[in-house]
């Protein structure tokens, strides 16, 4: 599903601002008729979540409601037009005109349905239902009873998500309206390799055109540009463009080229894409992770797409923000944990040269029987639209099929051994891994090419003991790294931390604590060189459900605030990192 973008084919309504809200906690609104619209609807922002707009709605999870009105251009009513949806939390049920456009189940990534039928000149009235509520057979699964075999190791348990953040609901990104072509491109994919001093670019087309239409691709940038013709065959087309002395994309210099696809019908373009690409290799090679054939290093952190007021809602210049605060600690990466990330937070990774760890919403799973099938259906699902979303972003290096599953079953080896497959077959160009909490005995890392692992050893568990917490660290990497002899990323550690809490010597949730912790940690990774990266847990605080391990409802383990405010522990990791 392309990205809405505007040329002289296309053209896009963006439909943020204040939609009407109705909260349906008896779940009466279909039974009601509130599809052709409803009574007592108040103002609520789109997007962003409903939970932190009203005090009455924290901890409401749905059913309800939203609506809006909208009025189509002159001519539009003539157009093909299709409605999309970035981002809504979690079931989501869409009418036009009072017509049930369609539904999807799934935060986080785009839905989008064709209304060139259901729409009409004048006014229109779009009305969507959305459910967040916990349960089993969702992913992420939710409501999950307790059972010791799944384990926790060194996490602590949520009974009530079965993940630690806040499940926010709603509306979170942007909504469109899109006038596209009648016969139009409906997706690009772009590999790349290299080869001497050049690099062999390949670009796969499917549109809906039909025969004797011509797909005309050209590559821009540094240096002349470079141009091939292909007729569309049974909907498709796929060219090789040869780069000569390409400017490669890396962190250090992220080097970006234009890519524009064209449709044309006796000579005369009718259909038209651009966007940017960039031209880099990724590899596992023994202990080692290679970006165009270089080893690297990932530092960075985890975190989450949370903020006062807005919760997970889109906010560009928090977005902003965080790069800049990422940048000034000398951070190169980050884990898109535990979900996708919107478009533009993808777009910028691709601008400014951030290597990203893409991951599914697969967190906590469990593999007992009851709703298996249902939960692999969904993993399976979001899976394909991450690959279809982000395969052309050249910041995205793996793809993270799951964190932290429960892993002590037995079905747990085939469900994962299905979904590694399943990505290699979708996106052969990346590695493919799992982020683990169970270490020596996850079923998953046989498949993965690269280890992640999360540790809170001196937190969790050796409570305020440190250095007793990284020598247990270190025993545990060299036994991962002698039974599977892969590289390893720490992808989750730290320290929950009060700001502007001191204590000498260092005590938990100080901030001194804060930072021996991260010292001593970097100190175990750096001496093995096969862990080939480390993020810190987490950029910033964020919010959680209300726990007895959670205080005012947070989890503090940020280097910065939630108000991006940073504590002691930034100032460290820009001199360990050697930030700006």
């Amino acid at each position: 599903m392309l990205y809405p973008r505007v040329n002289r084919f296309r053209h896009v309504i963006e439909l943020s601002g204040f939609w009407e809200f109705l909260p349906d906690p008896m779940d009466q609104g279909l039974a009601q008729g509130w599809p052709q619209g409803m009574d007592g609807g108040q103002p609520l922002a789109v997007p962003a979540s409903w939970n932190d707009q009203r005090t009455d709605l924290r901890d409401f999870l749905g059913p309800a409601w939203y609506a809006t009105e909208l009025e189509l251009p002159q001519g539009w009513d003539q157009e093909r037009l299709l409605l999309r949806f970035d981002s809504v939390n979690y079931l989501a049920s869409v009418w036009l005109n009072g017509t049930h456009l369609g539904d999807h189940e799934g935060g986080h990534l785009p839905f989008a349905f064709d209304v060139t039928r259901a729409v009409r000149s004048g006014q229109n009235r779009l009305v969507l239902r959305v459910d967040g509520r916990l349960a089993p057979d969702r992913v992420p699964p939710g409501n999950v009873p307790p059972d010791p075999r799944d384990g926790f190791l060194n996490n602590p348990p949520f009974p009530a998500a079965s993940f630690d953040f806040f499940p926010f609901c709603g509306i979170h990104r942007q909504v469109r309206l899109c006038r596209v072509p009648a016969q139009a491109i409906e997706s690009i994919r772009v590999d790349s390799t290299l080869e001497a001093a050049d690099a062999v670019v390949t670009v796969q087309v499917r549109c809906d055109a039909r025969p004797g239409t011509v797909a005309r691709v050209q590559l821009r940038g540094h240096g002349q540009p470079v141009s091939v013709d292909a007729d569309i065959s049974s909907g498709a087309a796929a060219v090789r463009l040869r780069v000569a002395r390409p400017a490669l994309w890396s962190f250090e210099s992220p080097s970006l080229y234009s890519l524009e696809v064209q449709l044309l019908r006796a000579g005369e373009p009718f259909d038209s894409y651009t966007q940017p690409v960039g031209i880099r290799t990724v590899e596992v090679r023994g202990d080692q992770l290679l970006l165009n054939g270089r080893p690297v290093v990932l530092k960075g952190f985890g975190r989450h797409e949370d903020f006062p007021i807005t919760g997970r809602g889109l906010v560009p210049a928090v977005i902003v923000r965080d790069y800049d605060i990422m940048k000034w600690t000398g951070a190169n990466s980050f884990r898109t944990t535990h979900y996708p990330y919107s478009e533009e937070m993808m777009d910028l990774a691709d601008r400014l040269g951030f290597l990203v760890i893409d991951e599914t919403p697969a967190v906590g799973l469990f593999f007992s029987e009851d709703g298996l099938e249902r939960r692999r259906t969904l993993c399976a699902g979001y899976l394909r639209e991450l690959v279809e979303r982000d395969r052309n972003h050249p910041s995205v290096i793996a793809w993270s099929i799951a964190n932290e599953p429960h892993s002590r079953r037995p079905a747990a080896a085939p469900f994962f051994k299905e979904l590694v497959e399943l990505a290699r077959s979708l996106d052969h160009t990346r590695p493919v891994t799992v982020v683990s909490h169970v270490g020596l005995e996850e079923e998953a890392f046989a498949f993965c090419d690269i280890l992640c692992l999360n540790r809170y050893y001196g937190w969790y568990t050796e409570t305020g003991r440190i250095d007793e917490g990284c020598a247990r660290l270190g025993e545990e990497l060299d036994a991962l790294h002698r039974r599977f002899a892969k590289p390893l990323i720490l992808t989750e550690f730290g320290a929950d931390t009060v700001s502007g809490v001191h204590a000498e010597p260092p005590e938990m949730f100080s901030e001194e604590y804060q930072v021996r912790f991260l010292e001593r940690y970097l100190e175990v990774l750096s001496s093995r060189p096969w862990v080939v990266g480390h993020h810190v847990w987490n950029l910033c605080d964020f919010k959680t459900g209300q726990s007895i391990q959670r205080v005012g409802g947070m989890n503090l383990k940020g280097v910065f605030t939630r108000d991006r405010r940073p504590k002691m522990a930034a100032h460290a990791l820009r001199r360990l990192w050697g930030g700006r």
